[in-house]
């Protein structure tokens, strides 16, 4: 993922308003589903845990045998998706795609749940050239929408909806071109994993009704715009994720306002297996990337996850695929 593009400001007024149009039809309340913050929130931790889950370290063959493991126990039949495509400098990387399907009998209406659980090689927003050659630990970008994403595992096995449901923890989303790469931009070089996924399933797209992505769902100011590549593919789910959030009383979060465009594991959904899929991803306007100030630095951290955001990002989109 990554940096947001900026849109028109009178594409921009347009979709606020459509989002203002939105907002006032979500007037009644909803009961939200059963989610534990706490939960989400030592996933996230144990995850950082193991280090910088950077593709092809110690630390991220040990989190795929725990991200693997801990959606088996939860009742899920996980598979492996491994392949390879060529990274920034033409060089193959290897992809290891993890795939869990909740009620694999039901074959048509089924929700794609997503997030990435790579890490960044590099650390290429530090000003400082040494620590840019570090890795990022993760624990906003990649640790904490993989976190959310296993406690709702958990929580299907407990409520047992009548639901089709895949969670796929994308591989390799991070690795690409750095800032201080001198050579070509071969382009395509983020999001590998859905890239290696969109490509191998386009032929069974129409078995899902939808995606959702989770992408920095974790920290304690998160705000969580309508990506222009949701609202370009996928207006329908995301207007009723944001009104079951407000609905919920997660207004605060998820804001009816434009929030640029996005090149995430999303967009190769949408334009190479074509599943509508939405991105909830932490938009900042304060900042020149749109992101968070720690984005690709050395201080993407455990101090930058709330559980009131994990709460708040969890209970929504469950409550939204199960209601």
């Amino acid at each position: 993922m990554k940096r947001t593009t900026l849109i028109s400001l009178l594409l921009a007024a347009t979709l606020i308003g459509c989002g203002q149009k939105q907002q006032k039809t979500a007037e009644e309340t909803l009961s939200p589903a059963a989610f534990s913050a706490d939960s989400a929130y030592a996933y996230t931790a144990t995850q950082v845990a193991f280090g910088a889950r950077v593709p092809g370290s110690p630390a991220h063959q040990a989190c795929l045998n725990y991200l693997s493991s801990t959606l088996e126990r939860y009742g899920l039949a996980v598979t492996i998706q491994r392949g390879s495509l060529p990274d920034f400098e033409g060089k193959d990387q290897a992809i290891a795609n993890i795939i869990a399907a909740y009620r694999p009998d039901i074959q048509s209406g089924r929700i794609l749940l997503c997030a990435h659980w790579d890490c960044r090689p590099w650390s290429d927003q530090e000003t400082d050239p040494i620590k840019q050659q570090t890795p990022v630990l993760g624990a906003n970008d990649g640790a904490s929408g993989t976190a959310v994403l296993l406690e709702m595992a958990r929580q299907l096995q407990l409520q047992q909806p009548n639901k089709g449901i895949d969670i796929i923890l994308f591989d390799a989303e991070d690795k690409g071109m750095p800032d201080w790469f001198k050579g070509p931009d071969r382009g395509n070089t983020w999001c590998l994993g859905s890239q290696l996924w969109a490509a191998e399933n386009a032929q069974q797209s129409k078995q899902y009704a939808y995606g959702i992505l989770l992408d920095m769902v974790g920290s304690p100011e998160a705000v969580f715009c309508k990506e222009y590549f949701s609202l370009q593919y996928a207006a329908e789910p995301l207007n009723h994720v944001w009104n079951t959030a407000r609905q919920l009383g997660f207004a605060r979060y998820f804001r009816f306002q434009n929030g640029g465009a996005v090149t995430d594991d999303h967009y190769y959904i949408n334009t190479l297996a074509h599943i509508p899929c939405i991105n909830i991803i932490h938009y900042d306007a304060q900042t020149g990337t749109g992101f968070p100030e720690y984005w690709h630095t050395n201080h993407d951290d455990m101090s930058n996850v709330s559980r009131s955001t994990l709460d708040a990002v969890g209970k929504t989109v469950l409550t939204a695929i199960i209601q």
